[in-house]
């Protein structure tokens, strides 16, 4: 920053004005005595690039990038790191120098998420069963191979759409059926739910269950509600539960270190920011 020009950041979406970004970038703004704003920024689709152009000159130094725009502000970005390219979105974007910088945290959040919650985890230890083959599930598909997980089982409603992340991602993916996902559940070290069932407003993860056990990482990116029936009903047969908030505010991380040059903490006071 120098002195006549205070660093701007925000978050782009359409809808926007849900977003809980702003309250986890103005928490640690305020926490660390830092000059800046976050601001939430309702964007159409088709004023997207016009918007990106204009934003440092308006002193904006970074975008996070939520639904609809995450696959468009790939393809806008100048330059583009291995892990958007990989997931094929991205969520955070840097200006400098004239250049829109793409990244995607998603997949860095998760981890983070399941390392601070459960930090007994270990992703060798057997098969994850990924719920879903959204945007979400690419990031957390990345994530858990590059941490080692020897296997992901996929189910997806749509099965065309798990065979297309098994053809991108290789013979580490095993799709199955989403009525035999229930199955599953007992087969897998790992299990996260990338869709949006369970969240409120949608309906109900309506799978069978019963197949959680001790010793299990359950992890539900909903974080509307925070325990959503999927998490209480793995938490009730003994596994270890993960909510998403963690997620969310973990990928905004990288993001704001990159903006406000401040590397920030997830804790405590930060959840209950962002849930205020």
């Amino acid at each position: 920053m120098t002195e006549h020009r205070i660093p701007l950041a925000g978050v782009i979406g359409n809808p926007i004005a849900h977003s809980r970004s702003p309250k986890v970038h103005g928490h640690w703004l305020a926490r660390y005595g830092l000059t800046g704003h976050y601001v939430p920024l309702h964007v159409e689709d088709s004023d997207l690039q016009q918007v990106l152009r204009a934003l440092p000159q308006m002193g904006f130094v970074g975008v996070n990038v939520t639904i609809p725009h995450k696959v468009r502000a790939l393809e806008l970005a100048d330059a583009i790191s291995d892990r958007a390219t990989l997931i094929g979105a991205a969520n955070t974007l840097t200006f400098r120098d004239g250049k829109i910088y793409a990244d995607n945290t998603d997949g860095y959040g998760f981890l983070a998420n399941i390392k601070q919650e459960a930090p007994e985890w270990n992703p060798a230890s057997g098969p994850a069963l990924v719920l879903g083959a959204g945007g979400a599930a690419r990031a957390v598909i990345v994530a858990l191979l590059e941490a080692g997980v020897p296997e992901v089982i996929l189910a997806n409603r749509t099965r065309s759409k798990a065979e297309g992340l098994r053809a991108d991602f290789g013979a580490r993916i095993r799709t199955i059926e989403w009525v035999t996902s229930g199955e599953a559940i007992g087969d897998a070290a790992t299990i996260i739910n990338t869709t949006a069932l369970g969240m409120q407003g949608q309906p109900e993860l309506r799978l069978d269950l019963s197949g959680f056990r001790r010793g299990q990482v359950v992890n539900d990116i909903v974080y509307t509600p925070l325990m959503t029936h999927f998490l209480t009903e793995a938490q009730a047969r003994g596994a270890t539960t993960v909510d998403g908030l963690g997620m969310l505010l973990h990928q905004a991380v990288p993001g704001f270190e990159r903006w406000f040059g401040q590397r920030p903490e997830v804790d405590e006071p930060l959840r209950q920011a962002a849930l205020a």
